[in-house]
């Protein structure tokens, strides 16, 4: 029997996904379950977004599209990163995909040959490390713990760098985490690879109309100009516009490396419906209170998780500043047991939390730290004061 390739050997299911199937699978079954699982943000966009699509389906030109993106869509998004602090940019620095996932695999695809090296900072988006692996690259991982708040620090980036990989990837606001770099910690970064020329620098960046106490969103563009030549820049519609079905990504960074996106494009999808352009169109250069309104209350929610967090004794979790994510270290859970189940590692605390409480939360060890689990608070907002409770009763029931 002919065999399949090798790199589908590679290839994972995604964690969250999977904890998110058994939630929903034991929800059906009659279980009272409160998913804190996957990161969407259970919400939907304004009415002008629906009123785009529906306009673009009544002259529907049943055509092809751009490889690159329709031009009011690239036309719209350059408004929007312009109002991030990305200027000179053009048409020509652009280039679209189906969800920004697509886009990191397209660029993993144009930067990467087999063998390269890529390193990122764990806790990591789990998607990060498995399309490393179906493209065959090798993977240096910078850990960063809950001491010091997740975040990378100039030392380890300079390590790493040393190296020689071929891209580097930062994701602010981070998934899983909620944590926010400053400023002076965007610049400091950056200040780092001045210094090693030699290295692609991929920024996923989707959550940064999602930044909480004022800290703003900041990119090593704004902070050195000149890296702009190897600085790739994502985005999306999905988190910002409550879009997540609706699959746009985009993408700006230097003209080689849009174009070599753009031609892979070419290969694959072609190009994003009609339909769904109007829609991202609309929901770039529309009204943006429904975003603001929606970031206000995840920093309320925020607010709300972390307190009760905190309240749990041997409970690490460093406060979160964006997104819609806390990452708390539950490690002081560790060797002990719940109603005769003893729990070792964060798996085995997720798979207890799901059949004692009711409450599905990715652990940690998906994103490169098994001493944690990943709390998604956008829930029903009925739902989150008793899932949180329930956590807490988890803690407390421990022996």
């Amino acid at each position: 029997m002919p065999q399949l390739a090798q790199r589908v050997g590679r290839a994972k299911p995604s964690a969250i996904m999977v904890i998110a199937e058994k939630a929903k699978q034991l929800k059906a079954a009659g279980r009272d379950i409160i998913s804190f699982s996957i990161g969407v943000p259970n919400f939907l966009p304004g009415e002008h977004v629906y009123a785009a699509a529906r306009e673009s389906l009544s002259h529907d030109s049943g055509q092809y599209g751009s490889n690159r993106g329709a031009e009011a869509l690239l036309d719209a998004f350059l408004r929007h990163i312009e109002a991030l602090g990305f200027s000179g940019y053009t048409r020509m620095n652009l280039s679209i995909g189906i969800g920004a996932k697509q886009v990191l695999y397209n660029l993993a695809e144009a930067l990467l040959d087999e063998g390269d090296e890529i390193c990122f900072a764990a806790p990591y988006w789990t998607t990060y490390r498995d399309i490393a692996d179906i493209v065959g690259a090798k993977v240096h991982v910078m850990h960063c713990g809950s001491e010091q708040n997740y975040k990378l620090i100039p030392a380890q980036l300079d390590a790493a760098l040393a190296r020689k990989p071929k891209v580097f990837l930062f994701n602010n606001p981070s998934n899983p985490t909620g944590m926010v770099y400053t400023a002076a910690e965007v610049a400091a970064l950056a200040d780092v690879l001045a210094k090693h020329p030699d290295t692609w620098v991929i920024t996923d960046d989707i959550y940064n109309a999602m930044v909480f106490d004022g800290l703003g969103y900041h990119n090593f563009v704004h902070a050195q100009p000149a890296l702009r030549e190897r600085v790739i820049f994502v985005d999306s519609v999905s988190k910002t516009y409550g879009m997540p079905g609706w699959r746009v990504g985009l993408l700006a960074g230097p003209e080689s490396v849009a174009k070599a996106v753009t031609t892979l494009n070419s290969n694959h999808i072609t190009s994003l419906p009609e339909v769904i352009t109007a829609a991202a169109v609309a929901a770039l250069s529309g009204p943006q209170d429904i975003p603001r309104a929606k970031c206000a209350e995840f920093a309320d929610r925020r607010d709300t998780v972390f307190a009760a967090l905190s309240a749990i004794p041997g409970v690490v979790c460093p406060r979160p500043q964006g997104a819609f994510y806390a990452f708390p270290d539950i490690s002081s859970a560790f060797g002990k047991s719940h109603g005769g189940t003893r729990i070792t590692n964060d798996v085995e605390f997720c798979a207890a939390l799901l059949e004692a409480k009711g409450v599905a939360c990715v652990p940690g060890s998906a994103f490169g730290e098994p001493r944690a689990m990943r709390i998604s608070y956008t829930c029903p907002a009925a739902q989150l004061q008793p899932g949180l409770q329930r956590i807490q009763q988890f803690f407390a029931e421990l022996t």
